[in-house]
């Protein structure tokens, strides 16, 4: 598999991002993950979706490694500082799925506590499904479990459609659109410092295609399967969804009806945040987290 590996160089002196990057080897590919807190505590495992990575969670780690958390942050193969394969047939749903599961188990990663938003939820939603023994409560920001059989919101089709024919994918403005705060030029540009030219953005142009859209979708069955399984989910499953997420707003009420964990728990709504609610109201969502986890 042909890959490139952004340049070290590329995520010096990025604002408020001082955390030493580690990494686990899968296969041929090379996976970075941000490990902070004391190892000995339960982790807190934080996923990423489209088009970002563990920069999105820059201001969550410190207050979540504060209140004694373990806090481990991957960068999904093909964005921040993993290794991008360079074609897009080389990214599909099921490797994304096994790539983080190889991730949890080379970490040997144990009653974890999991937030997971966007394609963060996709992946993670299905690992924690698939791997339930190893987690201990889930925590759903803005993201879902397609299976093909739903109706996608405009906004979605019309990103989908952006993402495969726009000759023009500027990472940064993409992540800016997504947000109700404004950002900082050099918060653009820490977001586009993973992809120093396109051949570096197969992954981020791959992942809308593969979300399912229709009933026979490759990843539809593995999806109804995870959702038979949160079903039965008797664990702690928290929803925290944004009230200005144009994607997934409203989707909450789903996995609040549908997962037993989900009726004891008191959901939040984050307000005044947009899709990237981390960016919006990261101090606020790694409080969330604190007291859900409490």
């Amino acid at each position: 598999m042909a890959f490139l590996r952004t340049p070290d160089a590329r995520f010096t002196q990025l604002p408020d991002f001082p955390f030493t990057p580690h990494y686990v080897e899968l296969g041929e590919l090379r996976m970075h993950y941000i490990d902070e807190g004391p190892r000995e505590a339960p982790p807190v495992l934080l996923l990423h979706g489209e088009p970002s990575w563990s920069y999105l969670y820059r201001h969550m780690i410190p207050p979540l490694a504060a209140a004694g958390h373990r806090v481990v942050v991957p960068d999904l193969i093909g964005f921040g500082r993993s290794d991008k394969p360079v074609r897009k047939s080389d990214y599909s749903y099921a490797q994304h799925v096994a790539w983080m599961q190889a991730f949890i188990t080379q970490l040997d990663l144990r009653q974890i506590s999991l937030f997971c938003q966007d394609w963060g939820s996709l992946i993670g939603l299905r690992v924690a499904a698939e791997n339930d023994g190893r987690f201990a409560r889930i925590a759903l920001g803005n993201g879902g479990l397609p299976t093909g059989d739903q109706n996608m919101p405009r906004a979605f089709r019309i990103w989908q459609a952006f993402a495969r024919y726009s000759p023009w994918f500027p990472i940064g403005r993409i992540i800016q659109s997504g947000t109700v705060t404004e950002l900082e030029p050099q918060v653009v540009a820490a977001y586009d410092a993973p992809f120093p030219s396109a051949r570096y953005k197969a992954g981020a142009r791959a992942f809308p295609a593969l979300v399912p859209t229709r009933p026979d979708d490759p990843a539809s069955d593995a999806n109804r399967k995870a959702w038979s399984v949160f079903g039965r989910w008797e664990k702690p499953f928290l929803t925290c969804f944004s009230n200005r997420d144009p994607i997934t707003r409203g989707g909450e009420t789903a996995w609040q009806q549908h997962v037993p964990g989900a009726r004891n728990c008191e959901h939040v709504r984050i307000r005044n945040a947009g899709h990237f609610l981390q960016e919006d109201k990261g101090p606020e969502l790694a409080q969330v987290l604190i007291d859900f986890m409490r």
